[in-house]
């Protein structure tokens, strides 16, 4: 189960799976609407006047229109046909004139956007869209889009990095199941926060069982196109990444994510104590100082100690990787105290495996969440005070969050 920091408003997962929902729904339906005119045009090719001209043909597109699905509203340009056959018109059957609500596409557009890499699936979901009879959004055509993505990927994985200072990065581990595999794919994601304060997916690889080979692998190639030193990794304390950042970037400071380790001490707790202990937990976590952070781990661990020693254990685990964001700016905290930054938006691609039963590949599982993220982080807002972020690339110090002021400097 995902876990969201209550605190950390601007990683709201339900407002971005809507937003997902409705431009995949809006993709799918433009994507739907060329397909069925392409169709029609098909259909009549053959029929022309005395002159030889076609009577059917394309007529650009209608003005916007604004529909709204089950996903939400979405503006939509309608292709056009001109069909200058005696008392013949082409009318969309997905989108009649003048409709506004579509019930029918409302059921299946997010559910074709989440299968669409599976040709298979769409099979099964198109006559729900159009009826036993439909024809146009074929196989052929999803697989036209899938390649599309598949040559955005690429040029993804092949980018120059050099041009740009990352203050942060982010870095997870996902699993999700591949219908014809054995194993679990993992897929390690990076997402970095550039200077200006802007989130930006940084890798999407293949990797294995998160090993540290696998995390150096991704980091070598990321330091080769360019990308220099972070100032912070934030992370979840059971990667082996730490041991590939140690090699790679041995100058980065760690940060232990947050929301997996409540999770996991609260796991050691009864579930009677737990909203109590969460309470407790949280109260750590959103300490305004290092010290009173100290402070409430020592009342947390005289109070459950004695019974629950493995709780206290796993909370005193790496301490002090998990209270390094106080040496960040304040206004970063929300963010850089856990990986929720990946987890929200790689709630979409746990929902869409969950629909699939898995996607059919390694291949085509990894390329579904890269587009997914990649759609994703069109709509990722920057950081906090994003002015901070330049102050911490040029190596500014900050204690319990305010900048360390240099008197000595000031004074000259």
């Amino acid at each position: 189960m995902l876990r969201i920091l209550e605190s950390d408003a601007d990683e709201n997962a339900p407002v971005i799976l809507d937003e997902l929902a409705r431009e995949g729904a809006r993709r799918m339906l433009v994507t739907a609407l060329d397909a069925e005119v392409a169709a029609y045009l098909e259909q009549h090719r053959d029929q022309r006047d005395d002159d030889g001209r076609a009577l059917v043909v394309r007529n650009g597109k209608a003005r916007p229109r604004q529909v709204t699905m089950g996903s939400g509203t979405v503006e939509v340009e309608a292709p056009r046909v001109h069909d200058r056959r005696p008392d013949q018109r082409f009318t969309s059957q997905l989108l009649p004139p003048y409709m506004r609500r579509s019930p029918k596409v409302a059921e299946v557009l997010p559910i074709l956007y989440l299968r669409g890499l599976s040709t298979g699936d769409f099979r099964e979901a198109l006559p729900v869209l159009l009826g036993e009879q439909a024809s146009g959004l074929s196989p052929t055509t999803i697989t036209r889009l899938t390649a599309g993505w598949d040559r955005e990927y690429q040029a993804f994985r092949h980018r120059d990095l050099s041009e740009t200072d990352y203050v942060y990065v982010w870095v997870d581990g996902v699993h999700f199941r591949v219908r014809l595999e054995e194993d679990r794919l993992c897929t390690l994601v990076v997402i970095g926060a550039r200077a200006d304060g802007t989130k930006e997916l940084l890798a999407v690889e293949d990797g294995y069982r998160e090993s540290a080979e696998s995390w150096s692998s991704v980091l070598r190639d990321l330091k080769a196109r360019g990308l220099r030193t972070p100032a912070l990794a934030i992370g979840d304390g059971a990667l082996g990444f730490w041991k590939a950042v140690g090699e790679v970037w041995p100058q980065t400071r760690e940060q232990r994510c947050w929301v997996h380790r409540l999770a996991n001490v609260l796991d050691k707790l009864p579930r009677r104590l737990q909203a109590k202990a969460k309470r407790a937990l949280h109260e750590i976590m959103n300490a305004e100082t290092r010290e009173l952070a100290e402070e409430s781990i020592e009342r947390f661990a005289s109070e459950y100690e004695a019974k629950y020693p493995k709780a206290v254990a796993s909370l005193r685990r790496d301490q002090e990787l998990l209270l390094t964001f106080y040496a960040f700016p304040a206004e970063h905290w929300q963010h850089i105290r856990s990986t929720n930054v990946i987890e929200s938006p790689f709630a979409t691609v746990r929902l869409r495996q969950r629909v699939t039963k898995g996607a059919g590949s390694r291949t085509k599982a990894l390329l579904m969440a890269f587009k997914l993220l990649d759609m994703a982080q069109q709509r990722w807002r920057r950081i906090n005070a994003p002015h901070l972020a330049a102050l911490v690339a040029a190596g500014a110090q900050f204690i319990d969050g305010v900048q360390k002021v240099n008197k000595e400097k000031d004074a000259a």
